[in-house]
């Protein structure tokens, strides 16, 4: 079977792949396991390799591999140049932060001495999607590699030149990447130690059966439709401004774009009367023009989802598209409704709805099924009085929600299980292993 390549915005057949068969996968994983053996004896020699090979291949394949993943699946190749950047940060940060969480926590107890290691746990399978096709790779596999831990990725077939240029970025025996369709991973996960997905709350079921079948150890990173909370106390010039990164970052492909616009009705026609004038001034097209902010989605069943679900916003309120669809493009759209829509919308697409109260804005936000990202706009007091009662993984006031190295990132509900990131997401991977010695 292979594989094909396809680019969104012009529709052009970009490369064919071989799938791997099953005797291919089967050595693969028998050269990782037996390469992590040696791998997971030294934290300063996994330290030196993020240092002098990681970081030199990432600084080095910049441009190339941001061209690629913007012709794979249609980012902007300014966020392209972005997340790559941002991957080197994370290396960085990893290298000065990260080896300090692995260091056995001594516990004061009646024996001789009692401490709390952190050892690996083996191979561990990430299968990532096609959004940020660098990032969710770097933010599980850095911290699973750092751990000691070897990886083998299972990534997006859309994004299969990207998933291979990675490997050869890696450069190193305890990470390899592998070309499959999504229908063939079940068997994987009996044959690795721990299983990491970024996806669908779907596709996170799925993995979670098979993983719970087999006992193996999961993190799941997976949908969201997070509440962007405008409060009567928000700065609405800057909220606005905000608003539309949130919303159209990466065409609005992505699990913690704010999609769901809860807004005081004291500002709700200010609001909308500014996001408006920001959506129309938007530039769409080519994205390997570096002037483009938003692109066509990543395929055309994408894009026959996200018009569907457009559709259905329209018998529920007012539907405003600032430009036409054109191909896989579809244009900045506000979608003002009073009745619940608990669909996440993976596109740029504004769902606004007005509250009275605080405790109405906490309902709104938390009706729907998913509880990763959220971010609340008004003065500090204020949001930190709701805080608490949002179901979320993660709360941002007066910034748009983000992943960061220093903090743990995921969600809860429907939204995933486990962290990524900060000493948390190193850890998830880890033996925690109680030592006590008597005297």
């Amino acid at each position: 079977m292979k594989i094909t390549t396809i680019n969104p915005y012009n529709g052009e057949k970009l490369a064919e792949y071989n799938e791997y068969d099953i005797s291919q996968i089967d050595r693969i994983l028998e050269s990782v396991k037996n390469e992590q053996k040696e791998w997971r004896k030294s934290v300063d020699e996994r330290l030196n390799y993020l240092k002098f090979v990681l970081k030199p291949n990432l600084v080095k394949s910049k441009e190339d591999l941001a061209r690629l993943m913007s012709t794979e699946m249609g980012k902007p190749i300014s966020q392209s140049l972005s997340e790559v950047d941002k991957c080197i940060d994370l290396v960085n940060y990893a290298v000065q932060n990260y080896a300090q969480y692995l260091e056995p926590e001594v516990v004061k107890t009646e024996g001789k001495k009692t401490y709390v290691r952190f050892d690996p746990i083996g191979t561990i399978l990430l299968i990532m999607p096609w959004n940020f096709p660098l990032w969710q790779v770097m933010r599980a596999a850095i911290p699973a590699m750092l751990a000691g831990n070897a990886v083998v990725l299972k990534h997006a077939s859309i994004v299969t030149g990207t998933s291979l240029m990675i490997e050869k970025i890696f450069d190193i025996k305890t990470f390899r990447s592998i070309v499959i369709s999504g229908t063939k991973v079940a068997p994987l996960i009996q044959k690795v130690d721990g299983v990491s997905l970024t996806g669908s709350t779907a596709a996170g079921k799925s993995v979670a059966q098979d993983a719970g079948k087999n006992l193996k150890r999961i993190v799941l990173e997976l949908g969201g439709s997070d509440p962007f909370i405008v409060l009567r106390s928000a700065n609405l010039e800057e909220a606005s401004e905000k608003a539309v990164f949130a919303r159209l970052q990466n065409n609005g492909q992505s699990c913690i774009a704010s999609k769901r616009f809860i807004v005081h009705k004291e500002v709700f026609d200010e609001f909308v009367e500014r996001i408006s004038d920001r959506f129309s001034s938007i530039i769409m097209g080519d994205p390997l023009e570096k002037n483009t902010f938003l692109g066509p989605l990543s395929s055309k069943e994408q894009t026959l989802t996200v018009s569907n679900q457009i559709k259905v916003l329209s018998g529920l309120g007012k539907v405003t598209e600032f430009g036409k669809v054109m191909g896989g493009m579809i244009p900045p759209t506000l979608a003002q409704i009073n009745l619940g829509f608990n669909e996440e919308v993976f596109g740029p697409v504004a769902i606004l709805t007005k509250f009275e109260s605080k405790m109405e804005a906490v309902r709104l936000a938390n009706s729907v099924p998913y509880g990763l990202g959220s971010s609340i706009w008004g003065s500090p007091e204020d949001a930190e009085e709701i805080i608490s009662d949002i179901e979320a993984g993660m709360v941002f006031v007066n910034k748009v929600v983000a992943s960061d190295p220093r903090v743990p990132f995921g969600g809860i509900k429907q939204s995933g299980i486990g962290r990524e990131l900060s000493k948390f997401g190193l850890r998830e991977f880890c033996n925690i292993k109680t030592v006590w010695i008597d005297h």
